[in-house]
């Protein structure tokens, strides 16, 4: 796969020729480090069992239960570590919460040096009551309610990312009314095509994110917020869309940005001093994906913002990011019992786990692509295609579309699907009235519930009936 392509692509048929697949990897064990967790291991543990911060799974379903995601707390830290080091103290890392948050997530964000952005009352609660600093996070959304804008305002938020020009005229007046000046930045659409999934692209026009540059809507919201009390504009926000591989798309944003910036200039003598070019990159859900490192990134966006804003005779502004995914997304697995096995003689082998679609809605919505491995045990058997499905009533209910596990995987085995540490939890859902799973940080030998798992009592306790 391409850096420019998405393993979220247009659907295929449930049944593909023979000879379609790629041949099965040499050996069935082996963990590719670009998929896995830092800390995940099959050494030293029984059976060659898979361990993660030296805890081995079978252990960690024996005490918590499958299906459950389990997170390596090291690996999301050395991950925001790289992320600061990499963009210095010249520019902000948020952290995109709409992947996963937890009261745990913010304390490590706040421990690690890195800034949050929140898109909801709710993600914007979980930061606060966890004690990162209100001036340390910025409010996303494109359909803010007023009590939502009123409690960022009063928070005293660092930033809040106006989305329409109502919500120009919503936060000058909350602002104004709690006797605060807000800082803004207006979220722009570029009209760059990111090479995603229609769902997740972002910049194109026809879509609700932002004001368009085409058509001088940007230019106009602007305008209007330099003239309105109780708000400051800080800045010029864009975002692409998500799980680019391509730096492409982030140099043609940049420039259409530094552009507008030297519009302002030239219209109302004022250099913005921030833009965010968003985040959206992406990270391995397979051995074909190929995602830069924090590093190469915070090179190729300086290199762009400078060289663009030289050319246009603007001072250099402070970059913001906003990485989610490729934080917390590698960092985590989810393990799962299997439960039936059924071959399709001439087809594959329909291999079903005790969770689903209800714990993994991306291959069933984007037709995302996953790995998976035998967790509790090596084995030296020959490779079997399978489909790994969830327990839902859906057909379309599928964990790992197409994937290779040694044909002498049996009922009670352990598989886990690695690179679920984004956009799972997150996007869980009660279908069927199913629980939803626990997550479990594991560091240093050490297993904890960051978020536990549901309960029937929890499922009862919201119908009133």
């Amino acid at each position: 796969m391409s850096r420019s392509a998405h393993p979220a692509g247009p659907r295929h048929g449930d049944v593909l020729p023979e000879g379609h697949y790629a041949a099965p990897p040499a050996d069935l064990n082996a963990l590719d480090p670009k998929v896995w967790a830092r800390t995940v291991r099959r050494e030293g543990t029984e059976e060659g069992a898979l361990s993660v911060g030296g805890v081995p799974v079978t252990r960690l379903a024996e005490e918590f239960g499958t299906p459950a995601y389990f997170l390596d707390e090291e690996d999301f830290r050395a991950r925001c570590r790289d992320w600061r080091s990499a963009f210095g103290e010249g520019a902000d890392v948020f952290y995109a919460g709409k992947a996963f948050l937890s009261r745990a997530v913010v304390r490590w964000l706040h421990e690690e040096g890195l800034n949050l952005d929140v898109c909801s009352g709710g993600e914007l609660l979980t930061a606060l009551d966890a004690g990162m600093p209100a001036a340390r996070i910025a409010f996303h959304g494109n359909n803010k309610t007023a009590a939502e804008i009123e409690r960022a305002v009063a928070a005293g938020v660092g930033r809040i990312v106006v989305d329409s020009f109502q919500e120009l005229v919503r936060v000058a007046h909350t602002a104004q009314a709690l006797g605060r000046v807000q800082r803004v930045q207006i979220r722009v659409t570029v009209g760059v095509e990111a090479h995603t999934h229609e769902f997740i692209a972002t910049a194109h026009e026809d879509q609700k994110f932002g004001l368009a540059l085409a058509g001088g809507q940007a230019a106009e919201a602007v305008r209007r917020a330099l003239t309105l009390d109780g708000i400051e504009l800080v800045g010029i926000h864009s975002h692409i869309g998500s799980q680019i591989f391509d730096m492409a798309g982030f140099e043609v944003s940049a420039r259409r940005v530094v552009g507008l910036l030297a519009e302002i200039r030239d219209e109302h003598g004022v250099e913005l001093p921030e833009i965010d070019l968003g985040g959206g990159l992406g990270i391995a859900y397979t051995s074909d994906d190929d995602p830069r490192e924090p590093h190469e990134i915070a090179k190729a966006l300086g290199d762009i913002v400078t060289r663009e804003c030289e050319s246009a005779g603007l001072a250099v502004p402070r970059i913001s990011v906003e990485p989610g995914r490729a934080i917390v997304g590698p960092t985590a697995f989810t393990l799962y019992e299997v439960g039936t096995i059924k071959p399709l003689e001439g087809l594959r082998t329909y291999v079903s786990v005790d969770g689903g679609m209800s714990d993994n809605i991306r291959t069933a919505l984007y037709d995302a692509e996953y790995s998976v491995a035998l967790a509790s045990r090596t084995s030296d058997a020959a490779p079997m295609l399978v489909r790994v499905v969830g327990k839902h009533c859906e057909s379309g209910d599928i964990v790992v579309r197409d994937a290779f596990l040694p044909a002498d995987l049996a009922p009670g085995d352990l598989l886990a699907v690695p690179a679920t540490g984004a956009y799972c939890r997150s996007m869980a859902s009660n279908y069927n009235h199913a629980l939803r799973p626990p997550v479990v940080a594991v560091r240093d030998g050490q297993a904890r519930v960051v978020v536990r798992r549901e309960t029937e009592e929890d499922l009862l306790r919201l119908d009133v009936g």
